[in-house]
């Protein structure tokens, strides 16, 4: 009786939550797997040492998706910041090129804790993906053997690295180049209760990150004057802060897709970026928002 079996490579995944398959491309998933704690104790006179294991927790989820069919995941990001938490309940299946189910990771009880946003940059030609965690309470890992769904990653590429707008009211800024990588943490605080090994979990603050752009210098006098009001001179009450989005473009670059909208904003740094004599780079400015507060407006009609 032969009692190995073929290794498998993962082709394709399929993600359901609360009995909702969501159709979105997923490129990559990690964690989701439990692991205790160890404790090593003296026993007995003769300074003997033992190990084992305590209480224990599961590790999160990290998921790399597709914005096609990626709705169901944005409203459940959208609720988090908006302080709305909803716990979702679901599986992982993990399928082969062949979109057979070979494994399902169930779990249960799952809260939003980061999202990173990619980062934008106008000469880019990769496309664009959205990073995920979620921490859920209990983990289960199974067999399966059921079709895998989804998306293929050729309707993922209407999502463009390139294709994006940063909008300030009141500060022009209409040739941003770059937007770097920025993640939204929602902290959530472990409870063990009695003699159960595994915590509850409890969301607690939302952490929204500053914003840094980079656009050339020939067209940042708006943000220059910006800057020398409200960081140099110390105008920055809160009056004179703006809001702002930004907004996630069609392959058109006009189309609106979906918008990361910005409250709150302030300025707190700015500098022409270094660069060497006969290079022939573009100049460039670098600068530097706070953001209060940011939401999701899923209006667009990109999101399926």
């Amino acid at each position: 009786m032969n009692l190995f079996k073929l290794p498998y490579s993962a082709g394709t995944f399929s993600l359901t939550l609360d009995g909702a398959k969501n159709s979105a491309y997923i490129r990559s998933v990690d964690g989701g797997f439990v692991k205790a704690s160890v404790i090593d104790e003296p026993v007995g006179p003769e300074n003997l040492r033992i190990k084992h294991t305590s209480i224990a927790e599961v590790e999160p989820f990290s998921f790399e998706v597709g914005f096609a069919g990626s709705r169901g995941v944005l409203e459940w990001i959208q609720a988090s910041w908006r302080k709305q938490y909803s716990r979702k309940s679901g599986d992982l299946t993990h399928g082969d090129f062949n979109h057979k189910g070979v494994a399902r990771h169930q779990f249960t009880g799952a809260l939003i804790t980061e999202t990173t946003f990619p980062a934008l940059d106008g000469a880019s030609r990769e496309s664009a993906y959205l990073k995920f965690k979620m921490l859920p309470e209990t983990v289960d890992y199974l067999p399966d053997t059921n079709p895998v769904g989804g998306l293929m990653e050729s309707q993922q590429k209407d999502w463009q690295a390139n294709a994006f707008r940063l909008v300030i009211d009141g500060v022009p800024t209409p040739a941003v180049q770059k937007i770097e990588s920025f993640t939204v943490k929602q902290g959530v605080k472990r409870l063990y209760n009695g003699r159960s090994r595994f915590p509850e979990i409890e969301p607690t603050k939302v952490e929204f990150p500053n914003i840094i752009a980079t656009t050339a210098e020939v067209n940042a006098g708006p943000v220059l004057d910006w800057y020398k009001r409200f960081v140099v001179k110390g105008a920055h009450d809160r009056s004179q802060e703006r809001s702002g989005a930004i907004e996630f473009l069609g392959p058109d670059k006009r189309t609106v897709l979906m918008r990361v909208v910005l409250h709150e904003v302030g300025l707190c740094a700015a500098n022409v970026v270094g660069s060497q004599a006969q290079a022939g780079a573009i100049k460039q400015v670098r600068f530097e928002l706070y953001v209060g507060r940011m939401d999701l407006d899923l209006s667009g009609t990109g999101i399926a």
